[in-house]
């Protein structure tokens, strides 16, 4: 059986589940049953009711050989998972994982049944491998062979969910973050000197009527105007795309309202790096868009031992200063080494009172992003004003509604900057003229368009090394792909209404999304975590039902796949042969 203990005949009694917490490994082994040899796995976890270390087991299968039987009177009966759990579970277990979060959140847990860290790495796995809603999570795990407890896949359910998330806090998952976020520093050798930070948000189909604080109308990137959505803050690491931290917040807030609210996780997690790096006072930055700027926030920051690099809205005092600075002849200069395809200019000045660094950089990419845009935009405008024009011609319209619509039509896309409009006339009788400055379009894409205006308060880096930071900014960009709709970890469809269920809902994307990232790591592939993903996914044990004319019910066998040159180095690096010994005869 996958997914379900077993109790044997010999008088060996399993555990029964509690409030459970510290977790350890796995270690499997054989032991002799009435004549016949069993594969057992087995754990030690520490009961804190109890106070004292029980014991689980459960029975993996026949260790013996399989049976010789006929081909023609054999019959597939199905396939079970291998490759994607088998790698996701050995992760968790170099993080100690489990471990970690029941040590955050206490004696959290469902009644003989999982603890929180049990449920929401297992419902991370389930995001990650084959996602679906909790109700699912039972069948999720007896499909595969390796194991993630010890308990029956029966004790994982929807209810159990349910009823743990209520119990869970902020402040217990945020303890958990921290405490993971150094075990991965520490294991991966993660570079966490630099961390990007951004903010996106999940459309959810909550009813109006229903209660709660986390599903709120706000800005959603989807552009769906009439849902719900949940917002989500993740701090991730310079390489490996790995979250740190994270954040859950309501729909309706700002960015740097998220990024304010996090500054306590941020100081607790600079301080435990620190000590898991045994680094006095290590040099951290924090990389960040434009939406969460504030002289105030920059200041938070640096108490909480960070340094800051963000990009500066382009209509800041500061920014516009640097652009007609870098518009000057011979200002904008190549870089070398791998950016040696971008220009920068540099200078040092005053962002309100504080002291920073100022970086202008060109990117092509950027300029011929924007220049469809606005040809885009441009279309629909000329046509909006040919549509106004008449209207006006008409006397069908007021001036004030003339102004109003004008300045809605040339709000996107820097219109206004080149788009001149000439209104006349009076209220009742408006006139209308309009044309395209094509001097000011091409000093527009000469002194702004292609450009950021990077600000940070490390002075004594390199150019190259400001851009190349900020650069890291994709990092997040990446993450939140594989977090939408279609992606690797996707956080919806969400099938659960309660702010408490939406929390450790989101907790355990993230921790999805941290083993997909680990996991390519140690994996050490170029392949994105899409194509690894799917590779890992074909390692499934065939179910073959054999008929041997014997007596006793049908065995059924377990048939090792064609494996390719990275599944069988995936073999070796996630250890799945400890599930599925077969593996290795396939890998000669």
């Amino acid at each position: 059986m996958v997914g379900g203990s077993i109790a044997v005949k010999d008088g060996l009694k399993l555990p029964s589940a509690r409030e459970i917490c510290y977790m350890k490994d796995m270690h499997v082994f054989e032991r002799d049953v009435n004549g016949r040899r069993y594969r057992i796995a087995a754990q030690s976890v520490w009961d804190p009711i109890r106070g004292r270390s029980v014991a689980r087991q459960t029975v993996l299968g026949p260790a013996a050989a399989p049976p010789v039987s006929d081909l023609s009177a054999t019959r597939t009966v199905g396939t079970q998972a291998v490759g994607d759990a088998g790698a996701l579970i050995w992760v968790a277990e170099q993080l100690d994982l489990i471990g970690h979060i029941d040590r955050a959140c206490g004696n959290v847990g469902a009644k003989d049944g999982p603890s929180v860290g049990e449920l929401a790495v297992a419902v991370a796995i389930q995001r990650s491998c084959s996602p679906g809603p909790k109700r699912d999570l039972a069948e999720f795990l007896d499909g595969s062979v390796p194991r993630l407890s010890c308990l029956p896949s029966s004790a994982f359910t929807g209810q159990a969910y349910h009823r743990v998330a209520r119990q869970v806090t902020d402040e217990q998952l945020e303890q958990a973050q921290i405490a993971i976020a150094r075990a991965a520093v520490a294991r991966f050798e993660l570079s966490a000197d630099v961390l990007a930070f951004d903010t996106t948000n999940f459309d959810t189909h909550i009813a109006t009527v229903t209660p709660g604080n986390l599903a709120r109308r706000g800005h959603a990137k989807s552009k769906r105007r009439d849902l719900r959505v949940v917002g989500l803050g993740v701090l991730v690491s310079e390489t490996g795309h790995v979250p740190l931290l994270y954040r859950t917040y309501a729909g309706n807030s700002s960015d740097q309202a998220v990024l304010t609210d996090c500054l306590n996780g941020l100081a607790a997690l600079h301080e435990s790096l620190d000590e898991g790096e045994g680094r006095q006072r290590a040099q951290r930055t924090l990389v960040r868009d434009g939406g969460s700027w504030s002289p105030q926030l920059e200041l938070d920051l640096d108490v909480a031992g960070y340094y800051s690099l963000i990009s500066l809205p382009l209509g800041h005092t500061a920014a516009e200063q640097a652009l007609q600075m870098a518009a000057r002849r011979g200002a904008m200069k190549w870089l070398t080494g791998k950016l040696s395809a971008v220009r920068a200019a540099r200078v040092r000045a005053k962002v309100g009172n504080l002291d920073r660094t100022l970086v202008v950089v060109e990117s092509q990419e950027l300029l011929a992003g924007q220049k469809r845009g606005i040809a885009v935009a441009l279309r629909k405008a000329k046509t909006e004003l040919g549509k106004l024009d008449r209207l006006a011609q008409a006397q069908r319209i007021s001036r004030s509604s003339l102004e109003q619509r004008i300045k809605k039509t040339l709000a996107r896309e820097h219109l206004s900057h080149f788009v001149v409009t000439e209104i006349g006339g009076d209220e009742k009788k408006p006139t209308l003229r309009w044309r395209v400055d094509a001097a000011q379009r091409q000093q527009l894409e000469k002194t702004r368009l292609g450009r950021r205006v990077l600000c940070t308060d490390q002075h004594l880096w390199s150019t190259g090394r400001i851009v190349h930071a900020f650069r890291g900014q994709w990092n997040v960009e990446e993450l939140f792909r594989r977090s939408k709709k279609g992606g690797v970890v996707p956080w919806g469809p969400s099938h659960q209404w309660a702010d408490g269920s939406l929390r450790l809902h989101t907790f355990a994307t993230v921790l999805g999304l941290m083993l997909v990232s680990l996991a390519k790591i140690a994996l050490g592939t170029g392949d994105s975590a899409l194509t690894m993903m799917g590779e890992l996914a074909e390692i499934r044990a065939t179910l073959v039902r054999t008929t041997t004319r014997g007596p006793g019910r049908r065995a059924t066998v377990m048939l090792a796949p064609e494996l390719t040159a990275q599944q069988r180095r995936a073999v070796k690096v996630f250890e799945l042969d400890r599930w599925f010994p077969t593996l290795l005869s396939c890998m000669t």
